[in-house]
């Protein structure tokens, strides 16, 4: 994590930050061991490059689906860019509804344009529940649904799912409650 002050522009991401060798289907021939350290060199400076443009389009956070590998975290911290990794499936989606943003795709054709889709971000804190690394961000709506949180800590997992359970139960009783005086 490295902190930053004010708004913190964040990108999403759904893929490995460290570009594979050789594209799906492509066949990748090392005769020696220089072409192979060759290889890992521009590895390496995609990933750098990467971590420069973010850095240059002022963005301070990297949230992403996948575990990145450690190349791609160093040249986060080199530049300030704080990485959250293993976001589920499931909260990628809440943030793209939250704050309007789709996931970027960090290599395509012009690595060098400017990174437009950037959600906003009011803070970024880690926080430790128990053994678990979290973190704790707060978005900019760009949707009529303003974002809440809440969070369960328990002596064991049993207990945090019973209260989960419990609250989604009373939710859903609240959602039903309110379509009926809607309507």
């Amino acid at each position: 994590y490295c902190p930053a002050g004010g708004d913190l522009r964040a990108v999403l991401v759904t893929e490995p930050l460290r570009p594979p060798l050789s594209a799906p289907g492509v066949e990748f021939i090392v005769d020696c061991e220089g072409q192979y350290q060759a290889s890992l060199r521009w590895v390496s400076r995609r990933t750098e490059a990467f971590m420069k443009r973010l850095q240059s389009n002022n963005v301070k956070l990297l949230l992403s689906s996948v575990k990145q590998e450690e190349v791609v975290i160093y040249y986060a911290k080199l530049h300030g860019v704080s990485v959250v990794e293993c976001l589920s499936p499931e909260e990628m989606a809440l943030v793209c509804e939250i704050t309007g943003v789709s996931p970027c795709t960090p290599f395509g054709d012009n690595t060098d344009r400017e990174v437009a889709e950037a959600a906003v971000a009011t803070f970024c804190q880690p926080l430790l529940l128990g053994a678990e690394r979290c973190v704790h961000v707060g978005f900019t709506s760009a949707c009529a649904f303003q974002p809440h949180c809440l969070i369960l800590c328990g002596p064991v997992d049993g207990v945090n799912e019973q209260h989960a359970a419990a609250l989604r139960g009373a939710f859903t009783m609240l959602q039903q409650l309110f379509k009926t005086v809607d309507q």
